[in-house]
């Protein structure tokens, strides 16, 4: 197992503290949950792509931010998990256009089961509205990735900012 250096641990820290601000501030604006959500906060699951220890970062801030989630429970795992599956999916693309697809999948389909379950359980209107969450969800998650992720992720690949153990920028 590969040792971390402070400065990765510290930028996953750093990395789930924005989260946690993004989506609180969010969720002011009625943003952060519910079937049409646009987490500006997803714009950071792409960061996994340069320093894979913000996967772990983006994992503990979605936790954090999910406690106040009206979904309960189900959201503060299978929604926190979401988050985790993506990023570390994320760690492993070889392209930064393809970064953000990860975080678009894996929350489009996983949280939007799960608004498709909290809203119909497992009757006959699960399929139709699992279809529309997926659409609804993964649509607003393809928009805050590839808007705000990919210049992010320009940017932060230009600067001094990330640790000095991250691989080169893939393109």
């Amino acid at each position: 197992m590969k040792k971390l250096t402070v400065r990765e641990i510290t930028f996953a820290a750093l990395v789930g503290a924005l989260y946690v601000t993004l989506c609180y501030f969010g969720n002011i604006f009625g943003l952060t949950f519910g079937i049409f959500q646009c987490r500006f906060a997803e714009a950071l699951t792409v960061l996994p792509f340069l320093c894979p220890t913000a996967a772990w970062g983006l994992f503990a801030g979605c936790i954090l931010s999910n406690i106040i989630s009206p979904y309960g429970l189900p959201d503060l795992i299978f929604g926190s998990l979401a988050t985790l599956a993506a990023g570390l999916l994320t760690a492993r693309c070889k392209s930064k256009w393809l970064a953000p697809l990860p975080p678009v999948i894996c929350n489009g389909l996983i949280v939007g089961a799960l608004l498709a379950w909290s809203e119909t359980g497992f009757s006959a209107a699960f399929p139709g509205v699992f279809a529309f969450n997926v659409l609804s969800v993964g649509g607003a998650e393809l928009l805050v990735c590839y808007i705000l992720g990919i210049p992010l992720l320009e940017l932060l690949a230009r600067s001094r900012v990330m640790p000095q153990t991250v691989t080169p920028p893939r393109h």
